[in-house]
């Protein structure tokens, strides 16, 4: 088969997926991949790695493009492909599956508020939470409960885990070490605090800033529903696990999970490393900023 050929029809059955919404491939068993296709990938695979200049095919970036998402459907990356495509079933429990990105997401669940009407419905929202006594090892345990602050019209709401101790004495969301932290990736990304609305999946320290079991992070995932259903932002940003588990209600890690946009009702979601994670480990600084670039370019920024 020429290779041109073999270049365009790839290009041609891509863009048919992609067109119906398909992203990510399966693996193919090995007998079922023509040897001709295998070369035809592993060649142009191979062509990639050094280009021709621009000017030599307009279709260059498009074609490379291409070869990627077909790798995916060689037998050589079929553990890969299996365990990352949307929606596997392939024995995997709903909480260790990808997120679907937004199919079928439900919208939100209230009108567009006026701010007056937010404030108020936030009032009510607070008290309802300084009275939550559902989680009886924390309530015994907490000096107060830490709502969330910020306007009450973000474009960005930001989503972390519990308060901790500097938190749960002040009242107010990411004001320790982790906070200050936050702080500076806010202002990196030319914005600052007062512009974003900052809350927890928790409204209540944990005892010794132990890790929220499941059952407390869906006591509390009413209010956190309630705050984001009245704020409509257009982004939020997920810091660490719990705000996954809350929000995407999944499981996996967040280095499968960041890179992308997943959809929450009518916003979209940012998976990225918790604050506090990064006070340990540093390393993990670059990929953050590279989460926080992508939310960016969205934002127009």
């Amino acid at each position: 088969m020429d290779r041109s050929n073999v270049e365009n029809a790839l290009v041609q059955v891509l863009e048919n997926f992609q067109r119906c919404g398909i992203t990510r491939f399966g693996s193919l068993p090995a007998g079922e991949v023509p040897a001709e296709t295998l070369a035809a990938v592993s060649q142009l695979t191979t062509t990639t790695a050094n280009p021709k200049p621009a000017s030599a095919s307009p279709n260059v970036a498009r074609r490379s493009a291409a070869v990627s998402e077909l790798a995916a459907t060689t037998p050589e990356a079929a553990a890969v492909s299996a365990t990352q495509a949307t929606g596997a079933t392939n024995g995997l429990r709903a909480s260790d599956r990808l997120p679907s990105n937004g199919l079928g997401a439900e919208p939100w669940s209230l009108p567009v508020l006026s701010l007056e009407q937010r404030q108020t419905r936030f009032d009510e929202l607070s008290g309802q939470v300084r009275n939550c006594r559902l989680c009886s090892s924390i309530v015994s345990y907490r000096q107060q409960t830490v709502f969330g602050a910020g306007p009450l019209n973000p474009r960005v709401c930001f989503m972390g885990e519990a308060p901790g101790a500097d938190e749960d004495r002040t009242g107010l969301p990411f004001v320790g070490k982790a906070g200050q932290l936050l702080t500076k990736i806010i202002t990196a990304m030319q914005l600052s605090r007062d512009e974003v609305y900052i809350l927890n999946a928790l409204k209540c320290r944990p005892p010794q800033n132990r890790t929220p079991m499941n059952e407390e992070i869906d006591h509390c995932r009413h209010f956190v529903e309630s705050q984001l259903d009245t704020l409509r932002p257009e982004f939020i940003v997920c810091l660490g696990a719990v705000a996954v588990r809350c929000i995407l209600r999944s499981e996996l890690p967040i280095g499968r999970l960041r890179g992308q946009f997943y959809q929450y009702r009518g916003a979209r979601v940012v998976v990225t490393y918790h604050p506090s994670y990064l006070l340990r480990n540093e390393s993990a600084k670059k990929h953050v900023w590279e989460d926080m670039k992508m939310l960016m370019a969205e934002l127009g920024s």
